[in-house]
């Protein structure tokens, strides 16, 4: 009966051990099917395909041609084909590393719950990709294609397919603005501005941009500024994708705050000169408009934009509202009382507390020579401080207090020969600005301050 038992146990034991054999055969067999490999799996030629589909995080998206792309659940859905076409690039030539044949055990690489399916058929044939885990060790991810192998491929198709609609959406794009004739302003701000180089309307050699019927310049940097915030504007989140004339009410876009319209010249693929024109509508509903009055410091309440009759509205920022919203004349004008360079001055007339100096300026090769009384003298603080006077607010009121300092800046410039600056005491913090006897601006009087010691430092020596 003993040795009975003993050669049950010694026959379990060598079950086992066989077991563990067959095992560790098998193993070792799995491990002999992998190897490396430069195959290219798939060769779809991305013209052909029909329908395109696939399943990611819980989300379905299906599309099928129609000529140009069409999103299944919604035809007015515009479809970006370029986004579509780095979709289907992968699949045209989609190369592997790793081949792993007779799987028998597909959960072990991710492949029995994929993490992403992919479905696209052609006139001829249907495929189906099926991606698995990522291999962190070789930093590749595991994919099917329904073959009976896996594979480690050379680019992971989820860089691509982790895609949600609105990445597929062809959204608007403003022009480069590269080249620009008139901008055109209606709601909030009604005037138009014209580009003229070399005009006698300034005597600042960089402006090229002013106000129609008036004539009066720009400030290029401040207008060159906001015609970057068109241009740069962020055309990506979208409110609604196919609206209509009755819902532009519900984006405060039926009668826009503010409607920018930009007429400019670009060149075509055969370099010709092309004019194009493009308009741009900007708006808030009432309650968002009521949440802006009551927003907080830093609190950023959202505004819409429509470009030209596009059927896609778009929500934007505050921000971008705001610097939207920003294209007054007092806004893109010059904030500088004298907005010209230095080296266009020869000679200042100064009238300071009842006296009256002059200096002279000669230019040399990389500065200009200040002259007091026939003796060279450093200006280089009077040059500070004059181009240091700028607008804290623009106003038309006339002068309240007494007369600080006035100055005549004689230039090198024929069709403006002279300017004179009159500071004007206000308060104890704003000087009124006149420029040629018309009041233009509030600056801070420390400015004028510092302009008084500059100039008292010279004559006074």
């Amino acid at each position: 009966m003993k040795r009975y038992k003993k050669l049950c146990v010694l026959l379990g034991v060598l079950v086992v051990v066989c077991a563990i054999t067959f095992g560790v055969t098998r193993f070792q067999q799995v491990k002999e099917d992998i190897s490396n490999s430069d195959e290219i799996i798939l060769e779809i030629d991305s013209s052909a395909v029909q329908t395109l589909s696939w399943t990611y995080d819980s989300n379905t998206l299906s599309f099928h041609r129609d000529g140009d792309w069409v999103y299944d659940e919604d035809e007015a859905f515009p479809v970006d084909e370029t986004k579509m076409e780095d979709l289907l690039e992968p699949f045209t030539s989609f190369g592997v590393s790793f081949v792993i044949e007779n799987v028998e055990d597909y959960g072990q690489y991710g492949l029995d719950e994929p993490v992403c399916t992919i479905d696209l058929t052609t006139d001829q044939d249907s495929y189906q990709i099926t991606l698995g885990s990522y291999s962190t060790m070789d930093e590749k991810r595991y994919v099917s294609i329904g073959d009976g192998n896996v594979y480690l491929v050379d680019h992971d198709p989820l860089e691509e397919y982790d895609a949600v609609l609105s990445d597929l959406i062809r959204n608007d794009k403003m022009p480069d603005l590269d080249s620009v004739t008139t901008i055109q302003f209606s709601g909030a701000q009604d005037y138009s501005i014209y580009y003229l180089e070399d005009s006698v309307n300034t005597y600042c050699v960089d402006d090229v941009y002013f106000v129609q019927d008036q004539d009066l310049p720009l400030s290029t940097t401040r207008t060159e500024g906001y015609l970057n915030t068109l241009r740069f504007l962020s055309l990506t989140n979208y409110a609604n994708y196919k609206v209509t004339e009755e819902e532009l009410a519900n984006y405060g876009l039926d009668n826009p705050d503010l409607t920018v319209t930009v007429a400019y010249t670009e060149e075509d693929d055969d370099g010709n000169a092309v004019d194009g024109t493009v308009k741009l509508s900007v708006g808030r509903t009432q309650e968002q408009k009521e949440q802006a009055q009551e927003a907080e410091e830093g609190e950023d309440v959202s505004a819409y934009v429509r470009v030209g009759d596009s059927s896609i509205i778009y929500e934007i920022t505050g921000t971008d509202y705001d610097n939207l919203m920003a294209a007054s004349y007092d806004d893109l004008r010059h904030q500088e009382v004298y907005a010209g360079d230095v080296s266009q001055i020869y000679q200042v007339d100064v009238t300071l507390d009842g006296e009256s100096y002059t200096l002279t300026a000669d230019q040399a090769e990389d500065s200009t020579v200040w002259s007091f009384d026939g003796n060279e003298v450093d200006a280089t603080d009077f040059e500070t401080a004059l181009t240091g006077l700028t607008a804290s607010s623009f106003t038309d009121q006339d002068p309240t207090g007494g007369e600080e300092v006035e100055l005549t800046l004689y230039l090198t410039d024929d069709n403006f020969p002279s300017v004179k600056i009159t500071l004007y005491r206000q308060d104890g913090t704003y000087c009124l600005a006149q420029v040629d006897g018309a009041s233009m601006c509030l600056v801070e009087r420390s400015a004028v301050v510092s302009l008084v010691e500059a100039i008292n430092g010279i004559v006074l020596g």
